[in-house]
C-alpha cells in the first residue's frame, strides 16, 4: 500500500568536503515541486546542485541539475519507490568541497541523503479521496449526512 508523509524531514551529511543537504517532503503535485525547487535555489545561492526526485499523482520525474547523468536524480527517485512512497518530493542540495567523488560516489551520497532523511520520517497510508455530489430534497438531507459519518470514510458538507 502506498504512503505519504506527514511533514518535510531534513538530514545532512558531509562527504570528503562536500556537504549534502537533504529533505524529504508532502507535495500535491510536480506544480508544487517545482515551487519548492526554485525556492531552494533561491535560499541557496551558493549550492553547486540542487537535484530532486518526484513521486507524485501516480507519475516520477528527476533531476541531475548539472550532476554527471543519473548519478543524482534517479537514484533518489529509487529510493522513493522502495518505499512505496506517494505525493513525495525528494531534494538534495549540494556544496561542492572541492574534491570529485566520481559517479559511484555521487550515487551514494545522493541515495544517503535521501534514506537518512526517511529515516526520520513519519509515513501514513495514503488514501484516495473522492467528492460525491448529490442533490436530495431537504427532508432527506439529516439522514444522508447521519449515514455519510457512520460510514467514517466519508464527510457529508452543506453546498
Amino acid at each position: 500500500m502506498a504512503q505519504t508523509l506527514a511533514g518535510a524531514v531534513h538530514s545532512e551529511l558531509v562527504i570528503r568536503k562536500s556537504r549534502f543537504v537533504g529533505c524529504v517532503q508532502p507535495v500535491a503535485d510536480r506544480a508544487a515541486a517545482l515551487a519548492v525547487v526554485e525556492g531552494l535555489r533561491q535560499a541557496h545561492p551558493g549550492a553547486a546542485h540542487v537535484c530532486w526526485a518526484l513521486m507524485a499523482g501516480g507519475r516520477s520525474a528527476a533531476n541531475d541539475d548539472g550532476e554527471p547523468g543519473g548519478t543524482a536524480g534517479r537514484p533518489m527517485l529509487e529510493v522513493l519507490r522502495h518505499q512505496d512512497l506517494e505525493g513525495v518530493l525528494a531534494t538534495v542540495v549540494r556544496y561542492f568541497g572541492g574534491v570529485k567523488l566520481g559517479a559511484g560516489g555521487l550515487v551514494r551520497a545522493y541515495t544517503d541523503a535521501v534514506a537518512q532523511a526517511l529515516l526520520g520520517a513519519d509515513k501514513r497510508p495514503l488514501r484516495r479521496l473522492r467528492t460525491l455530489d448529490c442533490a436530495v430534497p431537504y427532508a432527506l438531507e439529516g439522514a444522508l449526512r447521519r449515514r455519510a459519518r457512520a460510514a467514517a470514510r466519508l464527510r457529508a458538507r452543506r453546498a
